[in-house]
């Protein structure tokens, strides 16, 4: 029997009814067939989809590690910059200021840390683009007599910094071991022995350790603040309303002078010089990383490396900055509450100003003498610590202005010296009181100085012809670094090589050897007035919107001074 036979058409017994019913049952199941896809390429596509996934995941969790380790190696200038803002002289400022007028400054110290970001972010930009630190750019740019003018002011605003690390170094003394004032003054001339040890063959690392363990202390002392923020119980409205900016700021003359104090120990005038300066050590780093011995494949591909360059040395190095500026908002905005909880609303009849001696007392109160002398002891090495970023900053400006260069340990006997003696007489004649208010006092001066740093700075970062960067030489200049970093160890270094390969040039690059005699000109950056070819420049100039900031910021601080010096005469 031929099988093929029976088909749907061949069944003699079937009737049309049945015979229709099993033709659509039968398409039906087809159908289906049809369309079920096979098990295996489901699992397969499954596979791939998840492979697809877990490659975009790696990808991005690859990408987010490269960035993170990209802005460890730019933590640094920020957190030493940042040692200023929570020095001796901060810590006075928010006391007495919270002790007399409750929350209110709060909105002060805010604002300060928004103007310390700003300006923190234009001395990097200053420093990454032109290769110049502030004062060398002062020295560069600026006519001789000014120059020498803004040297000066300088100058008195550093020994005013050294003069509130003195007084807190003093206290610490006092509060930790009960060495009497004068004395403790007396004592602190002996960090330069401290400076001797750290700088010894230019140790860095006994440097590293050293700020390391400023920080753990002062970030103990935050959360010691902390803890007493809770055992204070402040209110949160008032609190948040200090925030808010309050007429009696500038109606109420005492209260303007504590708050131009805040702000001078915030920002802190020598610290834009120093932070111009620290930051081209990464800039010269990166730009050593970009670049090889080879020459780029074109002109445009050279320009896009540049600026890539340029950017990310800027982005990173302003972010060290602001978060560091964030952690010494948090301390001091802790500090200026706890005083005002304890001393200006829970005794409104005593409304004196609160100091460090008022503070260890406190602390002592509420957390114990363990507590207490951690304190003591931060205090102690926030101030000899602030000591050594008072003398890099030193160096810094007594170079870039003056082309002057001393020793470390003969820079800090110097500034010492004016320091120590205002000091030593208040200490003997008024004790106390008499040095919690020249430590106020300082860190005012510091505010009346300040002007003279930023209006410079923020003229160059906002003039094209400072701000410009020549792509067309900037290898030949990463090379000369490289070569003297190479003679580095050599007693005689070849010049006549070095000169060479830029002295067609400008030079941008600021050399980071300081044990390497080589030409000025090597170091000098000059504004680039002409040029062969355009499509060889990148602007990095200001926008006009931070200019107008930036004005804006010039002009309060300036004001603000002004009015203080006025209500000063007239009583």
């Amino acid at each position: 029997m031929n099988l093929s036979s029976f088909d749907n058409t061949s069944l003699p017994s079937e009737s049309p009814d049945s015979r229709l019913r099993r033709e659509t049952t039968t398409e039906h199941t087809n159908n289906n067939a049809t369309s079920i896809p096979d098990a295996s390429v489901v699992t397969i596509g499954s596979a791939v989809s998840i492979k697809e996934d877990e490659k975009n995941f790696s990808s991005k969790l690859n990408k987010v590690g490269t960035n993170l380790k990209s802005f460890v190696g730019f933590i640094g200038p920020g957190y030493i910059i940042a040692i200023g803002y929570l020095d001796p002289g901060n810590w006075a400022t928010d006391l007495s200021g919270g002790s007399q007028f409750g929350y209110s400054l709060l909105f002060i110290v805010f604002l300060s840390n928004l103007m310390a970001m700003l300006l923190q972010a234009l001395a990097i930009k200053l420093g990454v683009v032109t290769g110049l630190d502030l004062a060398q750019a002062c020295r560069t740019f600026l006519p001789k007599g000014l120059n020498y003018v803004l040297y000066v002011l300088c100058e008195l605003a550093i020994i005013a910094c050294d003069l509130a690390e003195v007084i807190g170094s003093a206290i610490a003394l006092n509060l930790l071991f009960n060495i009497p004032l004068p004395a403790g003054v007396a004592i602190t001339a002996c960090d330069i022995l401290l400076l001797l040890f750290i700088y010894r063959n230019n140790d860095i690392k006994a440097a590293n350790i050293f700020e390391i363990m400023l920080m753990l202390l002062v970030g103990v002392v935050g959360f010691c603040f902390v803890v007493e923020l809770v055992y204070s119980k402040p209110n949160s409205t008032d609190v948040l309303k200090g925030y808010l900016p309050s007429p009696e700021i500038f109606t109420n003359g005492e209260e303007l002078y504590i708050a131009i104090g805040i702000i001078g120990a915030t920002v802190m005038p020598h610290n834009l010089y120093l932070h111009s300066h620290l930051v081209q050590v990464r800039k010269n780093r990166e730009e050593s990383k970009g670049f090889d011995d080879k020459q780029l494949e074109s002109a445009e591909s050279q320009k896009s490396k540049i600026k890539s360059i340029v950017d990310n040395t800027l982005k990173l190095s302003i972010a060290d900055s602001s978060v560091a500026l964030l952690f010494a908002l948090f301390v001091n905005s802790a500090i200026l509450i706890v005083s005002g909880a304890n001393f200006f609303y829970n005794s409104p009849n005593n409304q004196k100003p609160a100091d460090l001696f008022d503070a260890y007392d406190l602390l002592t109160s509420y957390l114990g003498k363990a507590a207490a002398t951690i304190f003591a002891t931060a205090l102690l090495i926030a101030g000899q610590s602030a000591t050594i970023t008072a003398t890099m900053a030193g160096q810094v400006v007594m170079e870039g202005f003056c082309e002057w260069k001393l020793k470390p340990w003969v820079r800090r006997l110097i500034t010492r010296g004016f320091a120590v003696i205002p000091a030593m007489i208040i200490a003997i004649v008024r004790g106390r009181n008499g040095l919690n208010d020249l430590l106020v006092a300082s860190q005012v001066a510091l505010s009346i100085q300040l002007p003279f740093a930023v209006i410079p700075m923020v003229w160059f970062t906002s003039q094209k012809k400072f701000m410009q960067v020549n792509t067309k030489d900037l290898e030949e200049r990463v090379m000369a670094d490289k070569l003297i970093r190479q003679n580095k160890s050599s007693t005689q270094p070849d010049l006549n090589s070095l000169i060479s390969v830029t002295s067609s040039t400008p030079a941008l690059t600021h050399s980071q050897t300081p044990d390497v005699s080589v030409s000025n000109e090597i170091y000098t950056s000059k504004p680039y007035d002409n040029h062969d070819k355009d499509n060889d420049i990148l602007d990095f100039t200001n926008s006009i919107t931070l200019t107008i900031i930036s004005v804006i910021v010039s002009i309060v601080i300036l004001g603000l001074d002004m009015y203080l010096v006025v209500t000063t005469i007239k009583g």
